[in-house]
């Protein structure tokens, strides 16, 4: 484990995801017209060949950056906008890789694997009446490829699903939370009597947790058993009374001695989230734990993930705290493998409460007690004349002005941050989706979903409402971590390895009672022989790996 001094003024020298050449607009669509000299040819095929062999190594910044450069050479070759298209997905910008497979289309209107790219970036942004579009002229150029059709079948099937399932909840299905009590109350969910795993203490009518459940809880996950279902519904209803006693936005002060550890996106990578414990140290009176969102989805043990981070919400509520991400929603489980996983381990029943992830508070404001024992001229503080950071998983807003208090009070009980109805959930929608970019003001999110904001905007919104910066997750960072916007921006990132293919280091932030900062990194870890995604339903995991 490697730690860097918070005083840092620049980021780490690896850079993230977002590289200069994927900003919009694509500079090569202006130069379409112009001719392609054979030099010009031949250097775009050494520097296309260099790409591959990066994307091959998973290196997908470097290879972005080497299509880039090729394309400027020979924007007329679709192979290129392709290919970069496919490298986009890889780091989740698909805003950007549509518009390059789209770009390959124009150029070849009958380039079959560049409508096979976009289909799969509808579906990736959860359009999937444009993805059925792009299959079936897949299908129209090559009719034998049964791999697509299938993925068409299983498409379509996955709209009529979507569309029932909005029919059950117009007719008014019973909330999932007011349904468990019921089925407990009748008897209809006790822990079967064959079951000899950890045990939940049971005291005057109710179950109890204890810490020594959740240790040898987290054993049992390892050892690859599952919890009885009665054993979920009451982590999960535990956790529940406190997300739901709580505002939007949480205040955590750091009093003298105690320090708060956040922690970016783990994604159901549940080995390396141990691993990850195993540094932080577990929650407690002297150390706190913030997860910033994003536990679920993508790593196929959600479940454990999930359960053990709730269990630590249950039993110290005062000193576990988890933010909302964007795949803490209902529409993005069903796309990337919670609901699946949720289903196969522990049935249909089980996972409409663990829907309840939609109750978890949107943000924390994490404020120091002491003053500053160090910090650079210029330093944002509270009115207090304290420090304190702004924990959320996406970002800013799309207007100016956002107060504390008019985040303090979003109504986020029971609304799904999804792809639908975006604009009557903007706060909601911008904090978990948002992004920072480099150029100032705001622009097109490279995602298709949400926003970027510049470091004006990021110092406008923190000199007006006292926060000394903003601490985000939602991107991967090739080394864990990345400094931004001057310093007022850091995004952490915590899932190592990312999908199994990444390469990149995972890391957490320490925030001290002086809000003093320090950065740790830390490696992937060996995991049992199980693919990302295995349990996405329909057959389409496969085409977001």
């Amino acid at each position: 484990m490697s730690e860097t001094s918070s005083l840092a003024s620049s980021s780490p020298a690896s850079s993230a995801s977002t590289l200069p050449s994927s900003l919009p607009p694509s500079p090569e669509l202006n130069a379409l017209s112009l001719d392609v000299s054979e030099d010009d040819k031949a250097e775009s095929l050494r520097l296309k060949a260099e790409a591959n062999k990066a994307f091959t190594n998973h290196d997908f910044p470097t290879a972005a950056k080497l299509y880039s450069e090729a394309l400027d050479k020979n924007p007329k070759e679709p192979t290129l906008w392709c290919n970069r298209a496919y490298t986009r997905m890889k780091l989740e910008e698909y805003g950007y890789a549509l518009a390059d497979a789209t770009q390959a289309i124009q150029l070849d209107p009958k380039y079959s694997k560049a409508y096979y790219r976009r289909a799969t970036c509808h579906m990736q942004v959860l359009k999937y009446s444009s993805a059925v579009a792009d299959f079936k002229k897949v299908l129209a150029l090559e009719p034998k490829n049964e791999a697509v059709k299938a993925q068409l079948v299983s498409t379509q099937k996955l709209i009529r699903k979507i569309e029932f399932e909005k029919a059950i909840e117009m007719e008014g299905e019973k909330i999932p939370v007011e349904r468990c009590y019921e089925i407990i109350a009748e008897g209809g969910c006790d822990v079967d009597k064959n079951y000899t795993g950890p045990q939940l203490e049971f005291e005057n009518g109710k179950y109890r947790i204890t810490y020594e459940f959740v240790k040898a809880m987290i054993q049992w996950f390892k050892d690859g058993k599952t919890l009885p279902r009665r054993y979920v519904w009451e982590i999960v209803l535990g956790a529940y009374e406190h997300f739901a006693a709580s505002e939007s936005m949480v205040n955590v002060e750091l009093e003298a001695g105690v320090t708060c550890d956040v922690i970016g996106d783990v994604h159901g990578q549940f080995y390396d989230m141990l691993h990850l414990f195993s540094l932080t140290g577990e929650p407690s009176e002297k150390h706190y734990l913030l997860m910033n969102g994003d536990l679920v989805d993508r790593g196929s043990w959600s479940i454990e993930v999930i359960l053990t981070a709730f269990a630590f919400k249950w039993l110290y509520p005062n000193y576990m705290f988890i933010n909302r991400g964007n795949h803490e929603t209902k529409d993005m489980n069903r796309a990337y493998g919670f609901e699946g996983e949720a289903k196969h381990k522990h049935g249909e029943q089980t996972y409409k409460p663990l829907r309840l992830l939609a109750l978890v508070p949107l943000s924390t404001l994490v404020s120091a007690t002491k003053p500053p024992s160090q910090g650079k001229p210029g330093t944002i503080l509270s009115p207090q004349g304290r420090k304190r950071y702004f924990v959320v998983h996406g970002g800013l807003f799309s207007k100016d002005e956002v107060t504390l208090d008019d985040i303090r009070k979003i109504d986020r009980i029971g609304r799904q941050p999804g792809q639908e109805g975006l604009m009557s959930k903007l706060k909601m929608i911008q904090l978990l989706w948002t992004d920072p970019q480099d150029a100032p003001g705001r622009g097109p999110s490279k995602r298709g979903v949400g926003i970027g904001f510049g470091p004006d905007v990021t110092r406008n919104w923190c000199s007006f409402n006292g926060v000394t910066g903003i601490i985000r997750s939602h991107e991967v960072r090739q080394d864990g971590y990345q400094i931004e916007h001057n310093g007022l921006c850091t995004t952490v990132f915590s899932a190592p390895n990312y999908v199994d293919q990444g390469g990149n280091k995972g890391a957490f932030i320490r925030i001290d009672s002086a809000g003093d900062q320090k950065y740790y990194q830390f490696e992937a870890q060996p995991h049992p022989p199980l693919k990302p995604m295995a349990y996405v339903q329909g057959g389409l995991g496969s085409m977001f790996m």
